[in-house]
């Protein structure tokens, strides 16, 4: 059910069909180069299928986004991990955030993260908790001691509050003229990895 047309090469299972529509929406995305969301139609249109059949697997334009935006994350949150994995654990913290202040703005999958759903611009929703969850994720995948600096779960969520707060500001109102890769990072060490240095309370 839902597996006819396809331009003649049918998916195997729900999975690939599933799979293939994600690919599907990322090619779309990346070819209109993130200005816009692509609509269920022009995913449909590239498959060979219909809007009916694409939405017996996403309910929503907004899950079939998520969807891409996960997968864009994970492969993200591998490139930050190859980053830092011969950086000094003060130093991590760090690479990870000007990382993300570099890339994200030119990301257009990771932007579905954390932008409106029309406006495509930085919104309330970077602190959603569910990008809190992802921004976990790269945390704990640093060589950071969290538990010997005194940090439990909520700690680890107030700090990425404070980093995203961070990030967000200064994508949206850069420096004039911009730091250098340098000059970010030494300012970021200025004022960021003071936070590794001293048990919160």
């Amino acid at each position: 059910m839902g597996r006819k047309g396809w331009a003649g090469a049918p998916p195997s299972d729900d999975a690939e069909a599933r799979q293939r529509i994600i690919g599907a929406a990322r090619h779309c995305l990346q070819r209109g180069g993130g200005q816009a969301q692509p609509t269920l139609s022009e995913v449909a249109e590239t498959l060979g299928i219909t809007r009916r059949t694409v939405y017996r697997y996403f309910a929503s334009t907004e899950e079939l986004l998520s969807e891409v935006a996960d997968v864009a994350l994970r492969g993200f949150v591998d490139e930050i991990a190859s980053r830092i994995a011969h950086l000094a654990a003060t130093d991590q913290l760090v690479e990870v955030v000007a990382h993300i202040i570099e890339r994200l703005p030119h990301q257009s999958e990771l932007t579905l993260l954390v932008a409106n759903d029309h406006s495509h611009q930085f919104s309330r929703r970077m602190l959603d908790p569910d990008v809190i969850q992802r921004c976990r994720e790269i945390l704990l995948r640093t060589d950071i001691d969290w538990a010997a600096l005194g940090y439990d779960d909520h700690l680890i969520d107030d700090l990425i509050e404070f980093l995203l707060r961070i990030i967000q500001s200064m994508i949206i109102a850069p420096r004039n003229p911009p730091r250098t890769p340098t000059e970010l990072r030494a300012f970021l060490r200025r004022w960021v990895t003071p936070a590794l240095s001293t048990v919160p309370r």
